[in-house]
């Protein structure tokens, strides 16, 4: 009896650090798995063939974890994440965001592409400093008939599959995934009705972008485009040349900053100064100011337009060929004495 009143104390302790550990496992087990582990609302990027170590690192380093040692065990038994970007906040446990990387429950990103866009090599730039995309890879498909023909389109007018937007997608996200989000929202675009405010002007929807191209090279004052619309669309209607300084532009890459009487004689099918009618393509990205502008016009008599000598963005409008030259010398004589003016200050 004696015997067994002395093994009773050790067979107590023993059984209360066993219920201890028990407790203290419990614990951990639900905290990993339940209670919210993170201070604040993190960005996470993780790149491919990323390492499950070192995607703990980021979170341990990045995310404000308040028990690190909960992150390390939610992805313990983790063989691989997948890449994407995922956003922590402050009400994941470290089992969810462990369940998250390696499930790939990806949060979109936005995809801004507004403003000038020249060159399918701002395209492409835009789209790679946002997406996980390389530049190269988008300049490839850009140029590749078989995937733009997918999409009823060619290298030559892609720029008319691109509407100026912000977009919602995975970081993830394929070039062909793109042209496909870009596609849905040309549609978008191109309702019963747009399409008929085009047959209006005599346009097809592929004209329109490649006439609001033009109107986009004029000016961004966008007040004005209607009405310079309008004079494109007066010179259309009467057999007269564009003679629009945009496309010639175009026609050297934008590399001139002037376009002087030598740049006029470039053989290309984008020479309005030398071909009547529309260049066979867009010249840019138009943008949805200027799709609108040549859906709804200005209708007025004009022929000719020459930048303002206020040079506040805005243009002087003439119906007669002596009222353009007059402009025209004025804008000249405002642009002589600006130079000077600039040389003097030097």
């Amino acid at each position: 009896m004696k015997q067994k009143k002395k093994t009773f104390p050790f067979i107590a302790v023993a059984a209360a650090i066993v219920l201890g550990a028990g407790l203290f496992f419990a614990v951990r087990y639900y905290y990993d798995r339940k209670v919210p582990n993170f201070s604040g609302t993190w960005e996470v990027y993780i790149y491919p063939d990323t390492p499950v170590d070192s995607a703990v690192a980021i979170i341990c380093r990045d995310c404000s974890p308040k028990f690190k040692g909960s992150v390390r065990r939610a992805f313990e038994g983790v063989e691989s994440v997948k890449a994407g970007h995922y956003t922590i906040d402050a009400s994941n446990p470290s089992m969810y965001v462990s369940r998250m990387l390696s499930m790939g429950w990806q949060t979109p990103v936005k995809l801004v592409l507004s403003g000038s866009i020249r060159k399918k090599e701002n395209i492409a730039s835009r789209i790679a400093s946002q997406m996980l995309l390389d530049s190269a890879e988008v300049m490839a498909g850009l140029s590749d008939a078989d995937l733009l023909g997918q999409f009823g389109f060619k290298p030559s007018n892609v720029f008319a599959l691109f509407i100026p937007d912000t977009y919602e997608v995975y970081w993830t996200e394929s070039f062909k995934e793109i042209l496909t989000r870009q596609k849905a929202a040309y549609d978008a675009f191109w309702t019963d009705e747009n399409i008929s405010r085009a047959a209006k002007q005599n346009l097809t929807p592929m004209q329109v972008s490649i006439l609001a191209s033009i109107v986009n090279g004029e000016t961004r004052y966008e007040p004005e485009m209607p009405a310079i619309a309008g004079v494109y669309l007066n010179r259309l209607r009467t057999g007269m040349k564009l003679q629009a300084d945009p496309t010639i532009a175009f026609c050297f890459d934008y590399e001139p900053t002037r376009i002087l009487r030598k740049h006029l004689e470039v053989d290309s099918p984008y020479n309005t100064y030398k071909n009547a009618g529309l260049p066979p393509g867009p010249i840019r990205i138009p943008t949805k100011a200027a799709l609108g502008a040549v859906l709804n016009p200005v209708r007025h008599s004009y022929m000719y337009f020459c930048a303002s000598p206020e040079f506040n963005g805005t243009h002087r409008f003439a119906s007669t060929y002596s009222e353009h030259l007059s402009n025209a010398r004025a804008f000249q004589r405002a642009l002589t004495l600006r130079e000077k003016s600039r040389a003097a200050g030097k």
